[in-house]
């Protein structure tokens, strides 16, 4: 009987686990983090043996084979060892995807990922499409597998689990955008970030497709030195030469596979960015068969995706906008350009590599204030002080929303657009956005 050991006892590992058992395996678990309670009810359910607080070296190096979270490095100590031991150490979602035939929507980038994941399950499940919702979103996709199979699946994949992702082939893959962020952990390479965000095309066939968008330099030029069996389908703001989805003349188009249009106004999703994101949805939708009209009307009555430019609400005339997900400068950058107002701009948390460079010019013309929030905010004093935008220095939260209800002034919108990770002071970007809206509204 083949072991599998999986490191990492969260949504991915705890299905990857059930999964596992389910076809055979000899199981372990292993966490060094405390387990929630419901992923160790789901594992005694199943009969499966785990740990958790410590690495039980001789367990772990037994194994066959290494179902890692997406959220260990390769740095960490166990995951070196059992490299240098030559365990081959793949994602759940490579393990899932050898025990299903379903069709696979995959969807990566720096940015809008988890807008235009949650946007195409929206349109298959409006169109009644059977589809599962999996990834760095949704359910785990080898517990589904196990369980309660899918004949689609939705993925939003992170770099980290494509890292470990070796013969997953997507039928569908959609780049949106490749921009700096998780260098921390690429050895502040671009090259080696790049080159995970890549592998979202490896094992493609000509019966699969490809979007992309067009626009983006690091995309085009990494397209040169690929040899891209798919279909290409690439997407611009504008008609030009060679793209199957843009905007003209206030109409979205797209010319593959078959001709669609709709009013640009009639799109749910506001914003330059939710246009790219709203076309290489309904790309996606058109290349898998759904109706014209299913998708003309998920793209107009889709609701948008909490902690993504979420309006949350107004206090003295002053409006809310909880935007956690901005984990990157890019990401920051489309929600200030979206703004109609003058903007207090909540910035900060665990740098990961950040240049400030490209904020600069939307913050002197958009911002009346910067708010600091973050465990150490040198680096953003260093970058921004000199602006001679009024600035305030925080440390939680709390302080954070009294600092901005002091600033913000009627008619102008508090934006919480970090572009730094959460860790700092929050257990992840969700909690930092539901405290800003618990706070917000209790104003």
């Amino acid at each position: 009987m083949k072991r599998i050991v999986i490191l990492g006892a969260g949504e991915s590992g705890a299905g990857a686990a059930v999964l596992a058992k389910k076809e055979g395996f000899d199981v372990f678990v292993s966490d060094m983090s405390k387990i929630a309670d419901k992923y160790k009810q789901l594992m005694d359910d199943h009969g499966i043996e785990w740990e958790e607080g410590q690495h039980t070296e001789e367990k772990i190096l037994s194994a066959d084979e290494i179902v890692k979270s997406p959220g260990i490095p390769d740095k960490a100590p166990m995951v070196a060892k059992a490299i240098a031991k030559g365990i081959h150490i793949i994602s759940e979602i490579e393990f899932a995807g050898r025990y299903t035939n379903s069709k696979m929507i995959c969807i990566t980038g720096s940015n809008g990922k988890t807008t235009t994941t949650s946007l195409i399950y929206h349109i298959f499940r409006q169109a009644g499409y059977d589809a599962g919702l999996a990834g760095n979103i949704g359910h785990s996709l080898a517990l589904q597998v196990a369980e309660s199979p899918h004949e689609y699946y939705i993925i939003e994949l992170s770099s980290f689990q494509l890292d470990n992702m070796y013969d997953f082939r997507a039928n569908i893959a959609i780049l949106l955008n490749i921009t700096p962020d998780h260098l921390d952990r690429y050895d502040n390479s671009m090259q080696n970030y790049t080159d995970a965000k890549m592998r979202i095309i490896q094992n493609q066939t000509p019966q699969d497709a490809f979007i992309y968008w067009a626009d983006d330099p690091i995309i085009s030029k990494e397209l040169k030195k690929y040899d891209i069996k798919a279909v290409q389908c690439p997407f611009s703001a504008l008609k030009k030469n060679g793209v199957i989805g843009y905007m003209e003349e206030g109409q979205y188009k797209l010319e593959y596979p078959t001709p669609f249009n709709m009013e640009q106004e009639s799109l749910s999703l506001t914003g330059r960015h939710n246009i790219y994101n709203s076309l290489a949805a309904g790309l996606a939708a058109n290349i898998a068969g759904i109706k014209k009209e299913s998708i003309r009307k998920a793209l107009s009555d889709f609701p948008g995706v909490e902690h993504r430019l979420e309006k949350v609400c107004e206090v003295r005339g002053v409006h809310y906008v909880n935007d956690s997900k901005a984990t990157n400068v890019d990401a920051c950058w489309y929600a200030l350009d979206s703004m109609t107002t003058k903007v207090v701009l909540i910035v900060g948390g665990k740098d990961k590599g950040n240049d400030y460079e490209p904020l600069k010019p939307l913050i002197r013309e958009k911002c009346s204030a910067l708010v600091y929030l973050g465990a150490d905010n040198q680096k953003l004093h260093d970058n921004f002080d000199a602006m001679g935008i009024p600035v305030r220095d925080t440390h939680s939260m709390k302080e954070c929303m009294a600092a901005c209800y002091e600033l913000a002034q009627p008619g102008e919108t508090v934006l919480l657009s970090p572009c730094c990770a959460s860790f700092d002071l929050f257990k992840n970007m969700e909690d930092r956005g539901e405290q800003f809206k618990e706070i917000a509204r209790s104003l």
